[in-house]
């Protein structure tokens, strides 16, 4: 009944709209055109033990696309017109000049890109008064000490993840943890989230192992994994940090106890995944695959999400002005439909989208964080990830 209702307030609100923007002038004099950005730094992808899956080259591009068709489609009816101008940096070129050039254009930036380059187009002063939208980086940090007051984030932090995971095992009782992560900075990063979210809802994390073989496991996981493991304390689940998802698919079923995996493998918190079918979701799939041939991804769905926020806010503010839609994205006002069940939402304390995590394996859902029973005082989707006491954020606050 309470989504009915808000279905028909968002079409009461887009009628009225249509005779906002229409009052008094044809489409052609009253047409607002909105152009948005796509920045990214192409990063060659790290070599990985299997070659069995590649990284698509428009990953994130994809989804960047599908949402300007999607904003061009509602925009038919509200005399808008939208347009994507996608800029993808080589290795060797000027990231900044990039931006200049965009933001020369446009206050709406969607950015993929490694942590310098975000953070010193953060920084510039042409981006002050910008939209910046992280759609790839998943460091806790940049929603905590780190935080830029023109940074937003449709991509879900670390933290999230390893919350919605540590909510499943709680539910599961699942409680006592063993965990592997290799030396990587990533690997590293995600293990200390996964560590911090055991402590959060109590459970046991009886050992944190490091994976440094060198070995081909293509040949040797059968008899490598197992010895691995076999001191490793008894544990309810056993949960992978593998965020390249390069050694951990190697780990499924060599393991030397039969016990459950999550994490990287096995039951896997993301921002999307192909196995989301619920609330709508396979229609957005669909539309997806039929754009791109292939199955939309977390990156994918961050940008998607990104420049969807951007045509809610422009729609339900009724302007195109950078700073106002910045200021509707973060009001209690604007909501996002996001085929999760719920509808999302920026965190105004440090940017963040709020969104439920689904928790899959690769033929299914298994369950959407956050799950019955974990409250929160003021919106549910805040238990997961860095909630406002605990964040470190206060360049929101000082804009306020």
């Amino acid at each position: 009944m309470r989504r009915t209702g808000r279905a028909l307030l968002a079409a009461m609100t887009g009628l009225m709209a249509l005779l906002v923007l229409g009052h008094g002038a044809s489409r052609a004099e009253g047409e607002m055109s909105i152009l948005v950005g796509y920045l990214e730094r192409h990063v060659p992808p790290p070599p990985v033990l299997s070659n069995l899956e590649e990284t698509p080259d428009d990953l994130g591009l994809a989804g960047a696309r599908l949402a300007i068709k999607d904003n061009a489609t509602t925009g038919r009816f509200l005399n808008q017109s939208w347009t994507l101008s996608p800029s993808i940096v080589a290795p060797q070129n000027d990231f900044l000049q990039a931006a200049r050039d965009l933001l020369d254009r446009t206050p709406y930036l969607v950015v993929k890109a490694p942590r310098e380059d975000l953070l010193a187009l953060a920084d510039m002063p042409e981006a002050r008064t910008a939209i910046l939208v992280n759609a790839s980086l998943p460091d806790n940090d940049l929603r905590g000490e780190a935080c830029r007051p023109n940074l937003l984030h449709t991509i879900p932090s670390r933290a999230m993840l390893a919350d919605a995971l540590a909510q499943f095992a709680t539910k599961k009782r699942w409680t006592d943890w063993v965990l592997i992560s290799s030396k990587s900075e990533a690997d590293m990063a995600l293990a200390d989230s996964f560590e911090r979210a055991a402590a959060k809802f109590r459970l046991k994390l009886r050992e944190r192992l490091s994976w440094s073989f060198e070995a081909d496991m293509r040949r040797n996981a059968a008899a490598e994994v197992p010895l691995f493991l076999q001191d490793a304390p008894d544990h309810d689940m056993l949960v992978i940090a593998d965020e390249a998802h390069d050694y951990g698919r190697y780990v499924l079923y060599n393991t030397w106890l039969p016990r459950p995996i999550g994490g990287s493998e096995g039951v896997v918190p993301s921002a999307w995944s192909a196995s989301v079918e619920q609330h709508g979701a396979a229609q957005l799939q669909s539309r997806f695959a039929d754009l791109t041939g292939r199955d939309m991804r977390s990156v994918d769905y961050a940008a998607w999400a990104a420049i969807r926020a951007v045509g809610e806010a422009v729609t339900r503010s009724q302007s195109a002005e950078g700073e106002t839609v910045r200021a509707y994205m973060l009001s209690d006002e604007f909501e996002l439909a996001g085929f999760k069940g719920r509808p999302l939402t920026f965190r105004r304390w440090n940017g963040q989208l709020r969104q439920p995590i689904p928790l899959t394996h690769p033929r299914a859902l298994v369950a959407m964080a956050p799950l019955e029973g974990f409250l929160h005082r003021r919106n549910e989707l805040d238990t997961l990830g860095l909630d406002q006491a605990e964040s470190g954020c206060d360049a929101f606050e000082k804009e306020r």
